[in-house]
C-alpha cells in the first residue's frame, strides 16, 4: 500500500481528528455565506488555521503558511519564480487550477490584485503583501462559492482574519539560517498592540507592525547545484552555456579561455556532438530565492455608536522589495531584437562584426555570438506598494444584521534594471571597433558605461469597492429559524501595466514586455436562503447575478445540504455553478514580450536541450467567460468530543478555459500551423507566437482526509495529531485547441500536479514546554516527455520546541527540513521543480516573544 496513505489510514484508526468539546454554541459567520449558523461544521469543508497553529508552524509570513497546505497541490508561485513579471510575489493556486481562480479576502473583503500579471495572465493577490503579526486565523473554503463572493472563486476562497479586539503589546523577534553553508540568513521582528473593549468601553484599536529580511540565495551557494554539472542524474547534462563562437558552430571558438570560460566538451553539454567549446558555468548569475524586505502594518479601529450599531475603519499598508540576478551578462547573436513600437513587433539587430573591426581577422564580415561579461550580471530589484483602505457601519434593525463598506485598495510595482544594453551603442561599437568582445579586459569603463542600460518599469493595479448585506432570520419554521441573507456589491478594477521607455523607443537590446491597460466595472446583486428542512437537515440555497461591463452578464447558482445523520456523524455536499471572467491581461488591448525555454528537435547546435526564445502574447477581446460546475461530497465522523476524521470529494468542471497553446505543442505542430514558429536563416527557433482563446474543457476531481486527534492526561500533559492529505484523482485539459482531454494528474503536463500532498502534524504540550512535529509530503509525478521517468517524492520534517519561560516570555527553537533533504532531481526543470520543493536544505531559527 502506498506507505503516506497507509500511515494516515493507521492515524485515523486510532487518532482520528481532533474537535473542540461540545460547548455552548454561538451564532456566527463563516466564511462560505452570510447567514450566521451555530454549527462548527458546515455544508462546505471549511479549513481553519488558528493562532495557535500559526504559531506552533514556525512560519514568518500568510505565503509561508497557505502554500504549505495540502489543497494547494500546483500551479502557484512563490518568490522562487525569479523569471517572472512579478517576481519577489506569492499566490496561491487551490486545486491547481491557477491562481486566478483562488479568492483572497481579508476580513471577508476584497484587496486589489498585485500590480502586474503572473505568466502573463493571471490576476492573483500577493500574499507576500499581508501582514502576519494581525492574523487571529485563517478560514479556507474549499469549494467553489462563485455564487457568493463572485467569478474568482471557482477553486475556493482563503479568508484572513485580522484581530478586531487585542488588549496589551505583544512583541516578537526571530532570527534564523541555513545550517548547509549557503550564507543565507533570515530575521524577522513583529509588534502587535491595542486596547479598548467594544462591550465594554465603547472602542477597539488595534495597531501591528511587522517586519522581515532574508538574504539572497543563489544556485552557487547550494553545493549540489553550484557546478551546474548534472551528469550523474536522470537525462542530466553538464548545465553550461555555450558563447564566444563564429557563426551557427560552437566549435568555430572566439577569443580563447577568458574570465568564466573555459573549454568544454561539446558532448558533454549536448549528446552526440563531439570538438570543444567555449562556455561557463550559469550558477553564479541564478538567483534562487531573491534577497527580500518588507514591512506591514495593519489598523484596526472599532467604535460603538450606540447599542445596535458601530462603525469600523480598516487600514493595510507594505512595503516589500525583492533584490535579484535577474540573469547572466547578455548574450549577442543573430537573434538579438529589439521592440518596434510602431509596428508592435521585434526587429533584428545584426550581430555582425564588419571587416577592420579588430576582433575580425578576415576579409568578410563575420556573424558572432559573444556574452557581454564585463558589463556584469544583469540585476533586478521589485519595489511593491501595497495599501487598502476600508471603512464601513455595521449593526442590528428591526432584526436584519446588516453591513455596509466602501473601500480603496491599489498595488503598485516599481521595478528597475541594471547592466542590460544599448541598442544604439552596441550598433555604434560594432561599426567603430571600440570594444573588444573577446578580450573584454582591454576595454574601458567608459565605453561600457557606453554600453550599460538602466531602465524603470511601472505597474499599478487598483480596486474600488462597495459592499452591503443583510441577513434575517425569517420566520420559525418546525425545525429551525428560516434564514434569508441578500445583498450588493460593486466594484472597479483597473490594471495600467507599462514597459520602460528605453524597450518602446527600440533601445534595449533583448526586451521583455507585459503591457496591461484595462479596467472594467462589476455590479452584483445576490441572495441567499437556509432553510431547515427536518430535525438535523438543512438545505442552503444561493444564487448571485454579476454585470461585468466588458463582457456582459453571468449568474451563478449554489445548493447545498447538511445532514447530522447522527451525533457522531455529519453528511454533506454542495452542488454550484460559476464562472470566471475573462481577466484584464486576457481580454484587453495587452501585449506580451516573454523568453521561454523550449525543446527543439529541428535545432542544430542543441536538438536535445533546451533554449530560451521570445514568445509574442497578444490578448484577446473576443474571449468568452470560462463556466464552472462544481460538486463536493463529505463526511465526517466524530467518534468522541476529541476526535473526527473528514473525507471530501471534489469535482470541477470547467468549458472555454482560456489559455495559449503551450510551445511543445506549437512546435510539434509546426508543418501544419507553420505561421506560429519564425526561424532564423540557419533553422533555430526566434520567435513563437501566441494567443489568448476559449481552448476547451478542465477536469479536476479529487479527495481530501482531515484527521485530527486529542489526548489529555494530567501527568504527560496534552498531545494534538492532525493530519490533512489530498488526492488528486483527474486533472484533465486539452494539450491544443480542440484535443481531447489529456490527464495530467500526477505528471507535469500543465504544470506539475503530485497525485498526493499531505500536512501531518503531532504536537505536544507538557507544562511550560510544547513541540510540534510536521511532516510535509509531496508526492512523484511523471515527466511529460517521459512518462515512464518521475520526479521523486520528497518529504520534510519541520520542528518547533517552545519554552514559557515566564508568563510574558517565550522563547521557540525552530527548524525546517529538519533531516536536510534535497530538493528532487527534475530534469524538465534543469535542476528541481521550484513550485514544489525548496532548496535551502535545514534552516534552523531561535524565536523570542514578550507580552506587557
Amino acid at each position: 500500500m502506498f506507505k503516506p496513505l497507509a500511515i494516515s489510514l493507521a492515524i485515523a484508526a486510532a487518532f482520528p481528528a481532533f474537535v473542540h468539546a461540545q460547548e455552548d454554541m454561538v451564532r456566527v459567520n463563516v466564511t462560505g455565506s452570510n447567514i450566521r449558523v451555530s454549527e462548527k461544521e458546515g455544508a462546505s469543508a471549511v479549513q481553519v488555521i488558528t493562532a495557535k497553529e500559526l504559531k506552533a508552524s514556525g512560519k514568518t509570513s500568510v505565503s509561508d503558511v497557505l502554500r504549505a497546505i495540502s489543497a494547494n497541490s500546483g500551479n502557484s508561485y512563490n518568490e522562487q519564480y525569479t523569471g517572472s513579471f512579478s517576481a519577489g510575489t506569492s499566490g496561491l493556486s487551490l486545486r491547481g487550477i491557477g491562481q486566478k481562480n483562488t479568492l483572497i479576502l481579508v476580513n471577508g473583503k476584497r484587496v486589489a490584485s498585485y500590480a502586474t500579471a503572473q505568466n502573463l495572465q493571471e490576476t492573483f493577490v500577493d500574499l507576500n503583501s499581508l501582514p502576519m503579526a494581525a492574523v487571529q486565523r485563517i478560514e479556507v473554503l474549499k469549494d467553489g462559492a462563485s455564487s457568493v463572493y463572485g467569478s474568482d472563486a471557482v477553486a475556493g476562497v482563503v479568508n484572513i482574519i485580522l484581530y478586531k479586539e487585542f488588549t496589551g503589546t505583544d512583541v516578537t523577534a526571530q532570527w534564523g539560517g541555513s545550517t548547509e553553508g549557503t550564507g543565507q540568513h533570515e530575521k524577522s521582528a513583529a509588534l502587535q498592540t491595542g486596547f479598548g473593549k467594544l462591550e465594554e468601553d465603547g472602542y477597539s484599536l488595534v495597531f501591528s507592525i511587522d517586519a522581515q529580511q532574508r538574504d539572497k540565495l543563489q544556485q552557487s551557494d547550494v553545493a549540489w547545484m553550484r557546478d551546474a554539472d548534472f551528469r550523474n542524474q536522470q537525462r542530466g547534462s553538464l548545465g553550461w552555456a555555450i558563447t564566444n563562437y563564429a557563426g551557427t558552430d560552437p566549435t568555430k571558438t572566439l577569443g580563447g579561455v577568458r574570465g568564466p570560460l573555459q573549454l568544454v566538451n561539446y558532448g558533454d553539454i549536448t549528446a552526440g556532438k563531439t570538438g570543444q567549446v567555449l562556455a561557463y558555468n550559469p550558477s553564479p548569475y541564478k538567483t534562487l530565492i531573491p534577497g527580500i524586505q518588507r514591512v506591514h502594518t495593519a489598523a484596526r479601529a472599532t467604535f460603538k455608536l450606540n447599542a445596535d450599531t458601530e462603525a469600523y475603519v480598516d487600514l493595510l499598508h507594505s512595503y516589500s522589495r525583492a533584490d535579484q540576478t535577474f540573469s547572466a551578462p547578455l548574450t549577442v547573436n543573430n537573434a538579438t531584437r529589439v521592440w518596434n513600437n510602431a509596428t508592435q513587433a521585434l526587429d533584428t539587430i545584426p550581430v555582425v562584426l564588419p571587416v577592420g573591426h579588430p576582433n575580425n581577422p578576415g576579409a568578410t564580415p563575420l556573424p558572432f555570438t559573444a556574452t557581454l561579461f564585463d558589463l556584469g550580471p544583469r540585476l533586478k530589484q521589485d519595489r511593491v506598494t501595497f495599501y487598502r483602505a476600508l471603512a464601513g457601519l455595521k449593526g442590528t434593525l428591526a432584526g436584519w444584521d446588516w453591513d455596509a463598506a466602501v473601500g480603496h485598495s491599489s498595488s503598485k510595482l516599481e521595478e528597475t534594471v541594471q547592466n542590460f544594453v544599448n541598442r544604439y551603442e552596441f550598433q555604434k561599437v560594432l561599426a567603430d571597433g571600440s570594444y573588444n568582445f573577446f578580450d573584454q579586459s582591454q576595454n574601458s569603463e567608459a565605453v561600457r558605461n557606453r554600453l550599460r542600460l538602466s531602465t524603470l518599469r511601472p505597474a499599478e493595479s487598483t480596486l474600488d469597492t462597495v459592499d452591503f448585506s443583510a441577513a434575517k432570520d425569517l420566520w420559525q419554521l418546525p425545525a429551525g429559524p428560516l434564514g434569508f441573507a441578500a445583498g450588493a456589491q460593486w466594484r472597479r478594477e483597473k490594471m495600467d501595466s507599462q514597459t520602460s521607455t528605453a524597450v518602446l523607443s527600440g533601445t534595449e537590446l533583448r526586451p521583455a514586455i507585459n503591457i496591461i491597460n484595462g479596467s472594467r466595472s462589476v455590479s452584483a446583486l445576490f441572495a441567499e436562503f437556509n432553510v431547515p428542512v427536518v430535525k438535523d437537515l438543512s438545505v442552503n440555497l444561493a444564487g448571485r447575478a454579476d454585470h461585468y461591463s466588458d463582457f456582459g452578464n453571468a449568474f451563478s447558482p449554489k445548493a447545498s445540504a447538511r445532514y447530522q445523520a447522527a451525533p457522531w456523524l455529519l453528511v454533506r455536499g454542495t452542488v454550484s455553478r460559476g464562472f470566471r471572467a475573462p481577466s484584464l491581461p486576457e481580454i484587453t488591448q495587452s501585449t506580451a514580450v516573454s523568453y521561454v525555454s523550449v525543446l527543439d528537435p529541428r535545432d542544430p547546435i542543441t536538438p536535445t536541450q533546451t533554449r530560451g526564445v521570445t514568445a509574442i502574447t497578444i490578448a484577446n477581446t473576443a474571449l468568452r467567460p470560462e463556466r464552472s460546475n462544481n460538486l463536493n461530497l463529505g463526511v465526517v465522523v466524530s467518534p468522541t468530543s476529541s476526535s473526527s476524521i473528514g473525507l471530501d470529494y471534489y469535482r470541477i468542471k470547467q468549458d472555454g478555459v482560456i489559455g495559449t497553446e503551450s510551445a511543445t505543442t506549437t512546435i510539434a505542430n509546426e508543418a501544419s500551423a507553420p505561421q506560429k514558429i519564425t526561424r532564423d536563416a540557419d533553422g533555430r527557433i526566434t520567435t513563437l507566437y501566441r494567443q489568448y482563446r476559449n481552448q476547451g474543457q478542465r477536469e479536476v476531481s479529487g479527495i481530501d482526509l482531515d484527521l485530527r486527534q486529542r489526548f489529555v492526561d494530567k501527568d504527560w500533559g496534552k498531545l494534538t495529531l492532525a493530519g490533512q492529505l489530498s488526492r488528486v484523482l483527474r486533472f484533465a485539459e486539452p494539450l491544443s485547441d480542440g484535443a481531447p482531454l489529456t490527464d495530467g494528474a500526477g505528471t507535469n503536463y500543465f504544470g506539475s500536479i503530485p497525485k498526493w500532498r499531505g500536512v501531518t502534524s503531532a504536537t505536544w504540550e507538557q507544562g511550560k514546554w510544547a513541540s510540534t512535529l510536521t511532516w510535509n509530503y509531496v508526492g512523484s509525478y511523471a515527466q511529460n516527455t517521459h512518462l515512464d521517468e518521475s520526479v521523486a517524492a520528497f518529504s520534510t520534517f519541520d520542528v518547533t520546541t517552545s519554552w514559557q519561560v515566564t508568563p510574558a516570555a517565550n522563547v521557540t527553537f525552530i527548524v525546517q527540513n529538519l533531516a536536510n533533504k534535497r530538493a528532487p532531481w527534475d530534469y524538465s526543470a534543469s535542476g528541481f521543480d521550484y513550485t514544489q520543493a525548496d532548496p535551502r536544505g535545514r534552516f534552523a531559527s531561535l524565536k523570542l516573544n514578550y507580552k506587557f
